[in-house]
Order: structure tokens, then C-alpha cells, then sequence
């Protein structure tokens, strides 16, 4: 092995890297793991694909009620303490959901694992904004990002396997046992912060602080983006479950949950384009990024299930690129506040997320999988246009971000 070689594979295994990839990790495993299970959920309830589609959309209206508000309370405690304290919680209504009697008692507790998220979510952007500077933040956010999919991936794939070889039940009480392992290794990996100093004096009042940062022109571009960015993926990975479980494809919940081994591509892809997004600014590289995940989602159009899985690798890949460039984005949009601004930014995301979940189930109503791909690939191109209009024409250069006191 090279020289070049054996410092990268050292800088990969920085177990810094590895705490901010682990909370990316825990958080995305139980945020959409109800997705591989929704047909299921049709047919043990007895509901329509829309109702079922509300045990995924519950959970990100859930971060986008609480983010902004758990932003403002992180920014007055420790945010190793507080990152690690909402991983445990989280576990909590992960475990009691498998013991849900009905469609609304699963919405519920879908509902409070979203109210539990944010802590981790919010807090870790704001740590990697202030931790690290210039050219290293794309390839900390990158990490993060990288911890995401897994994590997207593994919630998936373990609910669907577990509710094929052992009922819907068993899937949440697996993931609850794994988010109560992944905060052990995050308080044993990610070292306390440095560049962080508590605040002290008195917060301004919650809406005045969401007020200015709404104000701001730049943060308010990038959380539009982040809006649209999950409302696609969230669609897109609901409704082709109810796509691929029907003919000619007869996909069951295990079959589905391996789908989403897509995922697993933007694990590699994801870490290289944040080395693009230092070099050649977020801009270009969300235009790019979305205009592929475009193109991905017209392929599964075509009725053959390996082409719909390429078309889905492309999609996801190109979505998850357009997350590093907006989150690389946010650290440079707001320079005071951050878990706030990273609090607010989180609304409009998962509240893209939320409305995903719902919204493209009445185009699903009335034409199936071609209006949700038609719907969802005209907004990505809204996003692109919007973004190229409204994001600065270039980032901040490398070295240029300085780690900020909130």
C-alpha cells in the first residue's frame, strides 16, 4: 500500500469520523423503516396505501416540529451530552413500538421517534460546523452524510428482513437494541467539543432567533433546498414499494428491503463528492446531483426490475449528493445560533420528508407510478432552477470558514 493510500485509510479510521458517522447512522435506521413494510401494513390493518403511508410521514413532521425548538436547548448544554442522550431516547419508542395494537397506535410511537431525532440530528451539524474549518468540512459532512445512508440502508433492510422471517414486530425491537449500541460507540469515539462555548447569558426568545435566521436570505435558500431534496426521496422510496409489490414484480417486505441496497452506492459516492464540493463549490454540484437523481427516476419507468433498480441507484446517489452540497452549505450560511439554524434547516427538510410521504399518494391514486415519477421530477427541476438563481455563485474558498461560538 502507497503512502497516499495508508494516510487516507488513516484519516477514514479517525475515530472522530467515525462518532459523526455513527450518529448519521443511528438516526437514519429508524427514520424510514417502516417503508419495506407498508404493504404489510395494508394488509394486517386493513388500510389504504395512503393511511399506511402515515407510519412513515409521521416521523419527519415529528423532527420538523421539534427541530428548531431542540436546536435552542442544545445550544445550552454539552453537545457530546446532549447527542448522546437523544440516541438513548430514541431507543425508547423504537422498543415500544412492536408493541402497537392498531395503525394509530404505530403512528404514535412513530411519531415520538421523531420527537426524539432532532437532538441528534441538529447537534451533530452544528458540532462539524464549528470542530472543522475550510477544506475538511465537505469530507465531515460527507462522513455524516455516508452514516445516513448506511443507516437508511440498514433500517430498511433489517425491518423488511425481520417481518418476513419473524413478524413486523421483531424488526423494531432489533433497531431499538442497535440505536442503544450505536450512542455507546458515539460516547466512546467522539471526543467533547473544542471550539464550543456554552452560552451563558440569557437566549433571545425562541421565534426572534427563527425570525432572524429566516431573514437571512442565504439560510433560507438552503433550507428550501433541503425541503425539496427529501419530499423527492421520500416519494420516490415510498411509492415504489407499492410500484414493486405489485405485477409484473411481486416483491414481498424482505425482497423490498434489499431494494434498498442502492443506498449502499452513495456510501462511496458520497465521501469522493465531498472532496468535489471543497474544490468546486456546492452550487454546480447540486445542479448536477439532482439533475441525475432526474434521470434515474425517468428509468424505473421501464418495467423491468433491474433496469427500475439502476434507475433507483442513480436517484438515491444523486440525492444524496445534493444533501452534502446543502448541509457543506448551511455551515457557511449562518456563522451565529447554529443549532438553530441547523434546527431550522431540519423543518424544512423533514417537512419536505413528511409532506413526500403523502403528497405523491394522490398522484399515485389516480396514475399509479408514471404521475408520482412525473410529479417528482418536475420538482426537482423547480429545485435546480431555484438554486442556480438563489445559492451564491461560489463557495466560501478553502480555509475561508472559521469554526463559530454560538
Amino acid at each position: 500500500m502507497s503512502a497516499d493510500q495508508t494516510e487516507t485509510t488513516r484519516r477514514w479510521l479517525d475515530p472522530r469520523l467515525l462518532a459523526v458517522g455513527m450518529v448519521g447512522f443511528c438516526a437514519f435506521l429508524d427514520l424510514h423503516c417502516a417503508q419495506p413494510l407498508l404493504q404489510l401494513f395494508t394488509e394486517v390493518f386493513d388500510v389504504t396505501p395512503v393511511q399506511a403511508s402515515l407510519t412513515v410521514s409521521v416521523t419527519p413532521l415529528a423532527i420538523a416540529l421539534a427541530a428548531p425548538f431542540v436546536g435552542l436547548v442544545a445550544d445550552r448544554r454539552s453537545r457530546k451530552g446532549f447527542i448522546i442522550f437523544s440516541l438513548a431516547l430514541l431507543a425508547v419508542p423504537t422498543f415500544l413500538a412492536a408493541t402497537a395494537n392498531g395503525l394509530s397506535s404505530l403512528v404514535a410511537w412513530r411519531f415520538l421517534q421523531g420527537l426524539a431525532m432532532p437532538g441528534a440530528f441538529a447537534v451533530i451539524l452544528a458540532y462539524i460546523s464549528e470542530e472543522w474549518s475550510g477544506g475538511n468540512l465537505g469530507r465531515v459532512m460527507s462522513a455524516n452524510i455516508a452514516g445516513n445512508v448506511l443507516g437508511g440502508f440498514s433500517g430498511r433492510f433489517i425491518a423488511g428482513w425481520m417481518a418476513d422471517h419473524f413478524g413486523w414486530r421483531s424488526a423494531f425491537l432489533t433497531l431499538g437494541g442497535l440505536t442503544l449500541v450505536g450512542a455507546f460507540f458515539v460516547w466512546l469515539w467522539l471526543p467533547p467539543s473544542r471550539q464550543y462555548t456554552r452560552r451563558t447569558t440569557a437566549a433571545p426568545p425562541v421565534f426572534t432567533t427563527l425570525r432572524a435566521h429566516l431573514c437571512n436570505p442565504r439560510l433560507f435558500a438552503v433550507c428550501a433546498v433541503g425541503f425539496s431534496v427529501l419530499f423527492c426521496l421520500t416519494g420516490a422510496f415510498t411509492y415504489v414499494n407499492f410500484y414493486l409489490a405489485a405485477p409484473p414484480f411481486g416483491l414481498g417486505p424482505g425482497a423490498l428491503g434489499s431494494i434498498f441496497a442502492v443506498y449502499l452506492i452513495g456510501v462511496i459516492v458520497t465521501p469522493i463528492a465531498g472532496r468535489h464540493l471543497d474544490r468546486f463549490g456546492h452550487r454546480r454540484m447540486l445542479a448536477l446531483a439532482l439533475s441525475c437523481s432526474a434521470a434515474g427516476l425517468l428509468l424505473t419507468l421501464v418495467p423491468r426490475l433491474t433496469i427500475v433498480i439502476l434507475g433507483l441507484t442513480i436517484c438515491s446517489t444523486g440525492t444524496f449528493i445534493c444533501q452534502s452540497a446543502a448541509t457543506t452549505a448551511l455551515g457557511m450560511a449562518s456563522n451565529r445560533d447554529r443549532s438553530a439554524a441547523a434546527g431550522l434547516y431540519l423543518t424544512f427538510y423533514y417537512g419536505g420528508g413528511s409532506l413526500g410521504a403523502v403528497l405523491p399518494g394522490f398522484a399515485w391514486n389516480h396514475g399509479g407510478w408514471p404521475f408520482c415519477v412525473a410529479l417528482l421530477v418536475a420538482i426537482q427541476f423547480l429545485t435546480v432552477g431555484f438554486a442556480l438563481v438563489t445559492w451564491p455563485r461560489r463557495a466560501a474558498r478553502r480555509g475561508r470558514l472559521t469554526p463559530g461560538v454560538t
